[in-house]
């Protein structure tokens, strides 16, 4: 029994050996916001290469003082490369008080655990508010505040029953090197900022605080807006006066569009030159039953009515001259007057007359005129003549 008690000593120390030679982690830091954490720890690569891997694991600590053979730590991390496990979506309660414990694994050789208590409602740090909004009203400022929010998006007022925000004022005005800031603390989400001037520039910034554990967050960063007053009676007439400007022009642009429609429409639909009449009437509706003019075809019955047409005939002005007053005889005029001889080149026929006889004959294409006749002929073809002299000298 000795020799086989000996004989597991000696199998025993180059395990422990391995054990004592492989490094705890070290210095465990949580890095916190509100209800987002994340473990981290150092390791040293150099003593055992990159082959190394990390287990997490945590366990309420009122557990950690029961008497339990076995305690149920609840694992997060399972042999991460990595040297840092989030610890967000554990559902660790804000006011609870957990054990965290690292430790390391190289070739199947562990290290031992490392442990650190934590408290979310006392070792997580607490965030700014997650958004903020000014609005004027009068010579004062409205200042908007939301909450800050949790990993789930919710306020962390449910977490952080006093949680209040300190408030920074300034006039933008002011000398920077000398800055004194007003300070306003307020647990309410709608601040309204008190003693400030009209027309003025005014910037602020805000910080979550929890005194309790003496919290405070970091401030916002400054946002800038300027307060109202009453309005002056120029800048009322100058609004006034731009407001006439602006409608009068789009009156104007308005009837200056519609004038130009309405020329277009009319010159399109009712254009000041008419087409030719047997273009309208090509364009115009044949239909049977319309009353527009249409084009005639080989059946229409339509009554063709046309103008009365006068031919006048063309007037030839006869050059008439006067013969020399006779002076034959009587006797002999009238011989050579009772034979006479009609010759028409167009016609063969003769008139003769004997003497005496009141018979004629004649086969000329005019007719035999008298003594008394010719005369008339004469006077009035030399009064016709006088007339035309008189019309060319004058």
């Amino acid at each position: 029994m000795k020799v086989g008690f000996a004989l597991v000593l000696l199998w025993s120390l180059p395990i422990t050996n391995v054990l004592a030679e492989l490094p705890q982690p070290q210095n465990l830091t949580l890095l916190t916001l509100n209800t987002q954490y994340v473990l981290t720890w150092d390791w040293d690569q150099t003593t055992t290469g990159n082959s190394v891997a990390f287990t997490v694991e945590y366990i309420a600590k009122y557990k950690m003082k029961m008497k339990m053979k076995k305690k149920n730590w609840s694992r997060v991390c399972e042999r991460t490369t990595h040297t840092r496990c989030d610890l967000t979506g554990s559902n660790l309660r804000y006011l609870g008080v957990y054990v965290l414990r690292v430790r390391a694994s190289a070739d199947g050789v562990n290290s031992h655990w490392v442990n650190k208590d934590f408290c979310p409602d006392k070792n997580a740090l607490l965030g700014p508010p997650s958004r903020v909004e000014m609005a004027p009203v009068g010579n004062l400022l409205d200042v908007t505040i939301s909450d800050p929010l949790t990993s789930t998006q919710h306020s962390m007022k449910e977490h952080v029953l006093f949680l209040y925000y300190r408030i920074l004022y300034w006039s933008r005005s002011d000398d920077p090197q000398g800055l004194k800031p007003k300070v306003l603390d307020s647990s309410n989400n709608l601040v309204t900022l008190p003693e400030l001037e009209a027309w003025t520039w005014y910037c602020v910034m805000i910080q979550s605080r929890y005194d309790y554990y003496n919290k405070t967050s970091s401030y916002t960063e400054p946002q800038c807006m300027q307060t109202e007053g009453d309005t002056p009676y120029w800048q009322i007439f100058l609004y006034f006066l731009v407001s006439m400007m602006v409608c009068f022009l789009l009156v104007l642009l308005s009837s200056y569009a519609f004038f130009r429609f309405y020329r277009v429409l009319k010159n399109t639909f009712y254009p000041s030159i008419q087409l030719p009449a047997h273009i309208q009437e090509y364009l115009c509706d044949s239909s049977p039953g319309s009353d527009m003019p249409r084009l005639l075809t080989a059946d229409s019955e339509a009554e063709l009515c046309c103008d009365k047409l006068t031919i006048c005939p063309e007037v030839v002005l006869l050059e008439i001259h006067v013969p020399p007053p006779l002076t034959a005889p009587p006797s002999e005029l009238e011989q050579d007057s009772d034979r006479h001889i009609c010759q028409d080149s167009g016609d063969s026929g003769i008139c003769s007359t004997e003497g005496g006889s009141t018979q004629q004959g004649c086969s000329c294409g005019e007719p035999i005129r008298t003594d008394q006749e010719v005369d008339s002929w004469q006077t009035l073809a030399q009064a016709k003549m006088e007339e035309m002299g008189r019309d060319v000298i004058s």
